[in-house]
């Protein structure tokens, strides 16, 4: 089960970041046989990360119940990322007001790794503060935004690395909001984020389009 896993996540990974970056075009098809093959795997984990991109909104069912790469436009993307900013926006609020000392002091430990995987310590700040706002039906509103543009958004860091700095200047700033207990403050920052966000994807859009 494990390595089935593992290999799904191989899979959902590697066509996540061909549809996003335009390697793969709207209405290409994704037959689970040719990956399959393509991976050196069965049919089974191939299968498990292509529903995965169906909940992320990547993939849709076409003709005959197969698989094809999603048209996700720049008006697509940004109904996704208001929201997501909304959401994410009063999290932070509520974060700023709840979250224990140990739960600051974690947080602020996030921004100190210096890892090279960007994409896992950005998710990881915005998880904890998610926690911290300590309300569960938010969370799960945030599940379901965040697994459909976390690929959009990591891709982004692979395709401009100079989002990746502009990202840990706006977390940075997030965070010292949240540590001064200034909710509206730390609102409006991660509203201007998930806007950075958008427009940083908007860009790699257009190029891979060109």
């Amino acid at each position: 089960m494990a390595q089935s896993k593992r290999s799904a996540d191989q899979v959902h990974a590697a066509l996540s970041e061909r549809i996003v970056r335009g390697i793969m075009r709207p209405g290409d098809t994704l037959a689970e046989s040719t990956i399959a093959a393509e991976f050196g795997m069965s049919r089974t984990p191939v299968r498990e990360a292509l529903h995965r991109l169906a909940s992320e909104g990547l993939v849709e069912r076409g003709p005959r119940r197969a698989f094809a790469v999603r048209r996700m436009g720049v008006a697509d993307l940004r109904a996704l990322f208001e929201s997501l900013g909304e959401i994410e926006a009063v999290c932070a609020r509520l974060a700023a007001h709840r979250m224990t000392e140990i739960e600051r002091d974690g947080l602020t430990r996030i921004l100190s790794d210096d890892t090279d995987d960007y994409a896992a310590v950005n998710a990881r700040f915005h998880d904890a503060l998610r926690e911290g706002a300590q309300n569960r039906v938010m969370a799960g509103l945030l599940d379901d935004l965040n697994r459909r543009s976390l690929p959009w958004r990591d891709a982004s860091f692979r395709a401009q690395s100079s989002r990746i700095d502009q990202s840990r200047a706006e977390h940075r700033a997030i965070l010292d909001a949240v540590l001064a207990r200034d909710g509206d403050r730390a609102a409006a920052l991660m509203r201007a984020h998930m806007a950075s966000s958008l427009s940083a994807i908007s860009e790699m859009m257009l190029e891979a389009n060109a």
